[in-house]
């Protein structure tokens, strides 16, 4: 299988943006990711554009990514969007591994997403539709409401205290208070998570992500081409996806998500690796109690053993396994289809040491994994600097 390295990769802030249009956005992460690399890059060489966005704005739901590459000045390259849901840039990011692997010399991943032009009750519409529209939006079903359905049955299933799921909110904002792009850059306590006002019993405030605005780049190219244009180069070494029932009613099991497993499982098989050898992870932390579950489905630990971890600090920055080291989606921000790119910019930081006060020490292979919707859709990748 022929070898593909990430050459850059970077992000607008997530947040609020008043006044910015998906193409400005898009041009400035485009912009941040060219200036993670010295040398010139030779675009003409580009052989596809994938680009993640869910429309949640309405803004440009129709041929957006011609659009985003004409302001980024590679009109008339092969672009396409993809949608996935929350997951779109992610598997934005294995349509370009693929076109590499099959002999590209150069692709684009990227995403982009505005979603505070519209006002909370059409937000929530949008989002419902990347559940099942028939039995879940229909019935009045919020994703807040699914998430907080999967919490309880994780807590009578496992006895999953709700101290653990604040431990989560607590440390993703502390490790985002050292990133620039995060959207949140302020501490909280357990007790104020636990004091916050309910949104979907378990969950309340601090236990949602925010809704917001921004965009995401990653430029891939062939081995040889990488090799011309930068002695460190950062590796894909497993590419992962998969897919499951979209409706929560049709799984054998609310506390795990099929699709995570399975889209692990290749990415490892792909790379050649033991979850053990990973050395830190980027995690859909949509709701502080899919944060949970992923560590548990990705297999960092067993089933029902992971509040116990947690409360234990073992997914700090510090920790055995820093999960979320960016903020996470919880308090970096989560525009729906900039946050799988999003996450591989974090990891491409992290692992060229430029992460600053977050940067985690052993830091040479790195997991991301990117969820749609409840969970029907994932796309997980594992990056490293030595290979």
């Amino acid at each position: 299988m022929k070898k593909v390295a990430v050459i850059a990769a970077g992000q607008t802030p997530f947040g609020t943006h008043n006044g910015e249009t998906m193409k400005t956005l898009f041009v400035r992460a485009f912009e941040n990711a060219l200036s993670e690399i010295e040398n010139e890059i030779d675009f003409t060489r580009t052989s596809d554009v994938f680009i993640g966005n869910l429309g949640s704005g309405g803004s440009q739901l129709g041929n957006p990514a011609a659009l985003m590459v004409e302001h980024i000045g590679l009109n008339g390259v092969s672009a396409r969007r993809v949608e996935n849901a929350c997951a779109s840039s992610g598997f934005a990011f294995r349509d370009a591994v693929q076109a590499i692997r099959k002999g590209a010399d150069l692709a684009i991943a990227g995403g982009v997403e505005i979603m505070n032009d519209l006002p909370s009750t059409h937000q929530r519409y949008w989002l419902g539709v990347s559940g099942d529209t028939e039995w879940e939006r229909t019935a009045g079903a919020t994703f807040a409401g699914i998430y907080a359905l999967l919490a309880k049955r994780h807590m009578v299933e496992y006895g999953t205290p709700r101290e653990a799921l604040a431990q989560i909110a607590v440390k993703n904002h502390k490790n985002a208070v050292d990133n620039p792009m995060a959207q949140f850059r302020k501490e909280i306590s357990i007790d104020r998570v636990l004091s916050a006002p309910m949104v979907a019993a378990p969950l309340g405030l601090f236990d949602c992500c925010p809704t917001s605005d921004g965009a995401s780049v990653t430029i891939l190219a062939s081995e040889e081409y990488a090799k011309e244009l930068t002695d460190d180069p950062i590796w894909v070494t497993g590419s992962g996806a998969a897919s499951d029932f979209l409706a929560i009613h049709d799984r054998p099991s609310l506390t795990t998500f099929e699709a995570t497993k399975r889209a692990s499982r290749q990415a490892l098989e792909e790379s050649g690796l033991q979850i053990s050898d990973i050395d830190f992870v980027e995690v859909h932390d949509c709701f502080t109690i899919a944060e949970l579950l992923a560590v548990e489905d990705l297999g960092f630990f067993e089933k029902g053993k992971a509040a116990r971890a947690i409360l234990d600090g073992e997914t700090s920055l510090h920790g055995q396994i820093p999960v979320n080291a960016s903020g996470g989606l919880k308090a970096k921000g989560h525009p729906l289809g900039a946050t799988g790119t999003g996450q591989i910019a974090e990891l491409y930081k992290q692992l060229k040491g430029r992460a600053g006060k977050r940067q985690i020490q052993e830091h040479n292979i790195g997991m991301a994994h990117n969820v749609g919707g409840s969970g029907a859709t994932c796309a997980v990748h594992i990056l490293r600097r030595d290979f």
